[in-house]
């Protein structure tokens, strides 16, 4: 039997569109209140006007230190307190890595590495205070093998999967869970990084998914019985593999 996710409080880093958008609706529809986190205050504005008082704004730019490091601060001035920490903010970099500027590289591994860790630094003690919590972040199928064509991208996912197999043993007795989502292709603002041949197979292929795919199965990780862990779900499309 799943568990109730209705009156828990949800946080989702990069809510404004894509993968965090299609969990906020998700939340939303299961009963949570949602926390939503981007750095496109027009977009969580007009967002907000559509879900309604459940979506709560929080404008935090994850690249810039100080931003990030008020984000939970400021979340738990709007709400009394954090069960699920949704961390799916990520960037792109693909390509040969030769060609890859250091500014580049600074910013991927800065959203895709810093700002995970330092997120869940931050709500950790809240968390463990409370003996209970969910956190999940979204990584890639790229972070289980290794993607030649997009190296610097690919060595960000591996480094946040090591990372989350250790804060996951150290929270057990904690009673919070941590778990991660590796998702293929999706169709979101990061494809519009993907060199244009990949992107032209892709879509030749069918092998690109939905962002509710990867907010179903996130569904499915936060409504497990407390003593069973989801840990990794990789979700793939069907095509993915005859690229």
């Amino acid at each position: 039997m799943s568990e109730s996710l209705d009156g828990k409080v949800a946080v989702v880093t990069g809510a404004a569109s894509g993968i965090g958008l299609a969990a906020v609706e998700m939340l939303l529809g299961r009963g949570c209140t949602v926390v939503m986190v981007d750095w496109n205050q027009q977009a969580l504005d007009d967002l907000v006007a559509r879900l309604g008082e459940r979506a709560i704004p929080q404008v935090t730019n994850l690249l810039d230190a100080d931003s990030c490091d008020a984000m939970v601060p400021e979340i738990l001035q709007k709400v009394d307190h954090i069960d699920i920490l949704y961390c799916n903010a990520g960037a792109y970099l693909g390509g040969d890595f030769w060609e890859a500027e250091s500014a580049a590289i600074d910013k991927m591994l800065n959203l895709n590495v810093n700002a995970v860790m330092k997120n869940i630094n931050a709500v950790m003690p809240h968390m463990m205070e409370r003996k209970a919590g969910d956190i999940v972040v979204t990584n890639s199928i790229a972070g289980h093998y290794p993607a030649y064509w997009e190296p610097v991208y690919s060595g960000s996912k591996w480094a946040i999967t090591s990372f989350l197999q250790g804060i996951r043993r150290q929270m057990i007795p904690y009673g919070v869970k941590v778990a991660q989502i590796s998702p293929g292709p999706v169709v979101s603002a990061l494809l519009a990084d993907w060199p244009e041949e990949n992107l032209r197979k892709a879509k030749e292929a069918g092998a690109l998914m939905d962002p509710e795919e990867v907010a179903e199965a996130l569904e499915f990780m936060l409504t497990r019985k407390r003593q069973v862990t989801a840990r990794d779900i990789i979700i793939m499309p069907t095509a993915f593999e005859r690229m």
